[in-house]
């Protein structure tokens, strides 16, 4: 590392990213992220044990290294779990997905019903209208969807405002969500993987941001928020998926009319925990990265391509993140979020985002579930806030207190 010294934690070089964000200073994400460092490392080299032997069975005189850690781990999943992921796809169609999990969640929340418009015509033949009321019938705004893959269009998943919800021009939102589903042949069903189910239900979650905000101001609508903070309420809907009220609703084989069996639906809750040692040391290896990347000093930092991996590694280090068989998620010479992709500095945001989220999960669970009290609770006191108002003064209206780290560590299996 250059001359040796480290400033990485020093007050005077706080991101001006954290400063406009909930986290507000760089000492903030740097406590969170070496709070966590500990145990996920702790549980990775946990999870690294269990590998071995499974990898001692395929190269006995070969250590593990870092790029066998996903082959092995699979090989440990399916042992486990023994659950085939295509197996599920059947019960997973997305009309009923849709309609019986994620609209049905909303409703049950927030008293919101939806009705496709099908005399609305979207951009696009695929994108399909909803009509979206409150309780009381008094409409809210509209949602609309565009499922499926198609040539030209961007990979991936993500929502879009369309028209920001706003009092100063009496304007209603108009939101859009968008993934990217293989579309069926004519007269067959969608049938979708876990994975498309839980991102149906996140980005969702960023609509209802939108379609339930109450401001006055555009510029502050819905998920007009902090980088650190708009990760939270979908990650929030997330929950909903495996809520045992909603997921007999939808889970359910497009065919046969049968229920997913309940061993399948027990794995599918059990194997949330699976690999978060990893998952979470990896993640946090990057955050840390960019953190150092730009909180060292200028004249600390390398000048010379060479000095990278030595700098690094003592970033690493510094934390205990320094597992040669978890390496960071993304390292330095291709590290677009960081140097590329609008993420300056900002890369923590989605484990500070899922603080606030196992915090909101716990409270909501030890509350009742899903249940209107519970929806409108969320929804005035957080939802309708929007960018109005200092993101987490409004979690702390919501909550009553600061976020608790102990939900998430539970939630990743960290607690121990």
């Amino acid at each position: 590392m250059p001359n040796g010294r480290c400033c990485w934690g020093s007050p005077t070089t706080p991101p001006d990213v954290a400063a406009d964000a909930c986290a507000r200073t760089g000492e903030a994400v740097w406590d969170l992220l070496t709070r966590l460092a500990p145990p996920a490392v702790a549980n990775a080299r946990a999870e690294a044990a269990e590998m071995e032997e499974v990898w001692r069975r395929i190269e006995p005189d070969a250590p593990l290294a870092a790029w066998d850690w996903q082959f092995v781990a699979e090989l440990v999943r399916t042992e486990r779990y023994s659950l085939d992921a295509s197996l599920l796809r059947p019960y997973l169609e997305l009309e009923r997905v849709l309609h019986d999990g994620v609209f049905a969640a909303a409703n049950g929340l927030y008293g919101i019903t939806f009705t496709e418009r099908v005399d609305l015509i979207g951009y696009n033949d695929e994108v399909r209208v909803f009509e979206v009321k409150d309780a009381d019938g008094t409409p809210i705004g509209l949602f609309a969807a565009d499922f499926y893959t198609r040539p030209g269009k961007q990979g991936g998943a993500w929502m879009n405002n369309m028209v920001d919800q706003n009092h100063l021009l009496d304007q209603l939102p108009v939101v859009m969500n968008n993934s990217n589903l293989v579309k069926p042949p004519a007269g067959e069903p969608t049938l979708m993987t876990w994975d498309d189910v839980i991102t149906l239900f996140h980005e969702f979650g960023h609509a209802l941001h939108g379609l339930l905000s109450d401001t006055r101001y555009a510029s502050q609508s819905g998920t007009e928020t902090p980088r650190d903070f708009v990760e939270y309420p979908s990650q929030v809907n997330e929950m909903w998926a495996l809520d045992p009220e909603i997921l007999p609703k939808y889970a359910i084989h497009h065919a046969t009319g049968e229920p997913m069996p309940a061993a399948w639906v027990e794995t599918l809750r059990t194997s949330t925990l699976f690999q978060q040692g990893f998952k979470t040391t990896e993640y946090l290896g990057a955050a840390l990265l960019d953190q150092v990347w730009h909180r060292t000093p200028l004249d600390e930092l390398p000048t010379d391509p060479e000095q990278v991996e030595a700098f690094e590694h003592a970033a690493l280090a510094s934390v205990g993140l320094d597992y040669d068989l978890v390496p960071p998620r993304y390292r330095t010479t291709y590290f677009r979020h960081t140097f590329e992709g609008g993420y300056d500095a900002g890369y923590y945001s989605y484990i500070w985002s899922e603080v606030l989220d196992a915090d909101t999960a716990a409270f909501m669970t030890a509350s009742g579930g899903l249940t209107r009290e519970n929806g409108e609770r969320f929804r005035r006191h957080l939802l309708a806030k929007g960018g109005s108002v200092d993101a987490m003064d409004s979690f702390r209206d919501y909550r009553g207190q600061d976020p608790d780290l102990v939900h998430l560590l539970r939630r990743r299996g960290l607690d121990a």
